[in-house]
């Protein structure tokens, strides 16, 4: 069953390399600022079984010819210890290349800033 708001591996894999294209000129175009993310979504990453910790990548998905959109995707982190203080992400990929959904999704719900900003807050200007 596909859990909401997962995006597949081949889609952050495009998403991940375009941001790091761009990203030596993509802010020169482009103002992000913030991204924001609902409370409802950021739990069902934390919900995952196993998870100690997130990590965000950042993507970039085109969207149409000089049309792009920023996009923060979360991955729930598991086996942090002493001797591997950053964990892993809880992806295993199968020999298809698809993810194995009993350990892990990538979650995209979150909206870029601008257009999803507030306006009042004083980290926005």
């Amino acid at each position: 069953m596909k859990k909401q708001n997962t995006i597949s591996l081949e889609t952050a894999e495009k998403w991940a390399k375009e941001w790091r294209d761009d990203q030596s000129s993509f802010n020169k175009y482009f103002e992000c600022k913030a991204f924001f993310i609902p409370l409802e979504d950021l739990k069902e990453v934390l919900n995952q079984t196993g998870v100690e910790a997130v990590r965000a990548y950042i993507g970039v998905e085109e969207k149409g010819i000089n049309d792009f959109e920023e996009k923060l995707m979360l991955v729930g982190v598991t086996g942090i210890s002493k001797t591997n203080p950053n964990g892993k992400d809880m992806l295993t990929v199968l020999p298809n290349g698809k993810l194995d959904p009993r350990d892990g999704s990538i979650y995209d719900f979150s909206r870029p800033c601008p257009s999803a900003c507030d306006p009042s807050s004083p980290l926005n200007s």
